[in-house]
């Protein structure tokens, strides 16, 4: 028997997976493996559910998938025969009946050893119970004499699985993930890694998933610790890399004696980073030719079509502006130089037709009734009309580009606004929406494919935001000022705060019972709405999950009277039936 080895080339693939393309997925791993091997790896390390692509949710069931997943995996393990690198790779794996998480060891033309995941997420996005049947304790795999322990993602978040491959002999970690974008989440993952290294003395890999996959983000940024807890390597964030790391073992056990360290993005330039990355796999990966949406003259459409810009570049997004009677010349010219700074295909459609005909169509079941918010919602179930059909006769797919603090009151309309095919500000409130954009004024993330200096002019930035439905609306004239909304909508929706504490905050108390009834009554909308990328640690959608029928309130502060509503854009007389 060979004696262990005392040095170790593991590279990082840490590659976008697309769930579903399983020969794709396979294809990236061996152009990863022909890189490594070109830098004299020993082995290559890829992500958490890498065949299948992550999360598969309910795809997984179907045993066509896992048949597939699994001759893939036979596939690349037959080639491992070559003499080159050996692979670990995350696959679905059916075995006695139970579907487990599965990573693989392929070395020497065979399946070596597989390990499966013990905890299963089932919080937040993740839904791993309903699916995946929980793994026996792990203990280490042998990979040319050195013990490796393979705890996979959420087994690292309790110290269990650490604990077991510890006590029977691993002597190095190495883990896979597929860990979605979240504000602050870096830190989080690299805290939890140093508690295990701390219990159990071994030093620690974190390969981590990059690339979007509906509203999720995986940001990558994988990492490398010490036993002594140091960081030994770091990459990048938000794009795709093949890593060569060398380890040493000594009397004191392995170390990382050579790897990278990149700086990673931290707060709004991630979030922003972030959306790019997730616009552009959700496009590319769905196979649309480029992007079309309203630009406004407005902050929301402006950051919407910069981030567009950024993820396809100027030519595969094309800018409409939508005006009527009460679109201002500000916000016309507005929208015309933010178009022109972004360089992109830009057009001027009235709607002034298509709205007075749907009008004069009701006039006499109308008749006798004074115009309200109907007429103003007719005006943006036009432009989304007019948007979906430039998507239909010409292929691109519509963004939307309400923001998290209108999505959370109703301040949109069905079938108006709301339309299109995904959302990338989606989770952001407005007034971090306000931020991103001056942020992008004078920054853009690597790899970004528009322009430098400012594509976003300052007055659309400073002007007070407005829907121009009526003669000089004013956002402010139907919702408080976006500073104080915020604040209550992140304490009711983010940190599920009772009213009586955000009340507690200073805030007025009619104004944050107002904003929770706002928040239930919207909940048919959000249903319905499209998928947006996930920044916050509560998202509307995989995180948040609120019943539509819901007669609950808070009673932490007297009950207003019905007449002291606010009446938000688009809201329907439907949901005004779930009046207290």
């Amino acid at each position: 028997m060979p004696a262990p080895a005392d040095r170790l080339v593991i590279a990082l693939a840490q590659l976008a997976a697309i769930v579903g393309d399983i020969e794709g997925n396979l294809s990236r791993l061996r152009a990863a493996r022909a890189e490594a091997a070109a830098f004299g790896a020993d082995i290559v390390m890829s992500s958490e559910l890498f065949l299948s692509g992550y999360p598969p949710e309910d795809l997984v069931l179907k045993p066509a998938f896992q048949e597939a997943c699994r001759t893939a995996c036979e596939t690349l393990a037959r080639e491992t025969g070559d003499g080159g690198p050996a692979v670990l790779v995350g696959l679905p794996w059916v075995e006695n009946g139970a579907l487990y998480n599965a990573y693989a060891l392929l070395d020497g033309g065979r399946i070596e050893a597989v390990r499966f995941k013990v905890d299963l997420p089932n919080y937040g996005v993740f839904d791993e119970k309903r699916v995946f049947t929980p793994g026996p304790a792990p203990g280490p795999i042998s990979f040319r004499g050195v013990r490796i322990g393979i705890p996979i993602c959420e087994d690292i978040w309790g110290p269990d699985p650490v604990e077991c491959i510890t006590e029977t002999g691993g002597e190095i970690l190495l883990v896979p993930n597929a860990s979605p974008y979240e504000r602050g989440k870096v830190a989080t993952r690299q805290n939890i890694a140093v508690a295990r290294i701390v219990e159990s003395g071994l030093p620690l890999i974190y390969l981590n998933q990059v690339g979007g996959q509906d509203e999720l983000v995986f940001e990558g940024a994988s990492f490398a610790l010490n036993a002594d807890r140091s960081l030994a390597v770091q990459l990048p964030a938000f794009r795709q890399i093949v890593a060569r790391t060398v380890w040493e073992r000594d009397e004191k056990g392995w170390r990382c004696v050579e790897g990278q360290r990149e700086i990673v993005e931290e707060g709004d330039e991630a979030d922003y980073a972030a959306c790019v990355l997730g616009l552009r796999d959700y496009v590319e990966n769905n196979r649309f030719p480029g992007i079309v949406l309203g630009l406004s003259g407005g902050v929301d459409s402006a950051l919407c079509a910069a981030m567009a810009v950024d993820a396809l570049g100027a030519a595969r997004v094309h800018a409409i502006m939508l005006p009527y009677r009460f679109t201002s010349m500000e916000s016309l010219k507005d929208a015309a130089d933010c178009a022109k700074a972004l360089g992109l295909r830009y057009d001027i459609v009235p709607i002034a037709e298509p709205v007075e005909g749907v009008e004069h169509a009701l006039n006499e079941l109308f008749a006798g009734r004074p115009r309200d918010i109907t007429e103003e919602n007719i005006q943006s179930r036009a432009r989304g009309l007019i948007l979906m059909s430039i998507s239909n006769k010409f292929g691109p797919m519509v963004v939307t580009t309400g923001n998290k603090s209108e999505m959370s009151v109703g301040y949109a309309t069905l079938y108006g606004d709301m339309n299109g095919g995904f959302n990338p500000i989606k989770d952001l409130y407005k007034m971090e929406v306000f931020r991103l954009s001056a942020l992008r004024n004078r920054w853009k993330p690597a790899g970004a494919l528009g322009p430098d200096g400012e594509v976003i002019p300052t007055n659309i930035i400073v002007k007070p935001p407005s829907a121009e439905l009526r003669e000089n609306q004013k956002d402010e004239d139907s919702l408080p000022p976006y500073p104080v909304l915020d604040a209550i909508l992140q304490g009711l929706v983010e940190k599920e705060m009772r009213l009586a504490d955000i009340i507690a905050q200073g805030h007025d108390p009619a104004t944050v019972h107002k904003i929770e009834r706002l928040l239930y009554l919207a909940e048919y909308k959000r249903r319905q709405s499209a998928p947006g990328v996930k920044v916050t640690a509560k998202n509307f959608g995989r995180d948040r999950r609120y019943p539509i029928v819901n007669r609950f309130r808070d009673s932490g502060a007297p009950l207003l009277a019905p007449d002291a509503a606010i009446a938000p854009r688009g809201q329907t007389g439907t949901s005004e039936r779930f009046e207290e």
